[in-house]
């Protein structure tokens, strides 16, 4: 049997330099068990992984692409979620957020995903206090 693989992209969008460092996550207003996450998604067929990952962005925290920096590409990795008969080939960035927004805020999912719909419940948390996200997408957190 051959396992599935989709393509993903994880933005790991900062605020702030060194102990202050923040990174941008959200819970699903209604479903708080899914865990704490951060932006991203899967990339559309015949996409390039740059307008994926600012679609993303864009569809679930709201924030233009004028408002962040793309500092770079900090990993690529490969995911396999144990309850599900594919794997993730994950590519993971960070961006600085250079916008005015407030520390805190909820958010309506837009786009026409499987997620389409959803309240996220978006805050900026320092860095120092991530302690996992859901799904391994804290596989790169050591390289900011």
């Amino acid at each position: 049997m051959m396992v599935e693989l989709r393509k993903k992209v994880l933005a790991y969008i900062t605020r702030g330099n060194g102990p202050d460092q923040q990174l941008l996550v959200y819970t699903m207003k209604d479903h708080p068990e899914s865990g704490v996450q951060v932006p991203g998604g899967t990339i559309d067929r015949g996409e390039l992984l740059m307008d994926a990952l600012y679609r993303e962005i864009e569809e679930e925290t709201g924030i233009q692409k004028d408002d962040l920096v793309l500092i770079g590409k900090l990993a690529k990795n490969t995911y396999f979620p144990r309850h599900r008969d594919r794997k993730y080939e994950r590519t993971i960035f960070q961006l600085e957020y250079r916008g005015d927004g407030p520390d805190q805020w909820e958010h309506t999912v837009t786009g026409d995903g499987k997620d389409q719909g959803l309240k996220l419940q978006i805050r900026w948390m320092p860095v120092c206090d991530i302690h996992g996200l859901a799904e391994k997408q804290d596989m790169a957190i050591d390289a900011l």
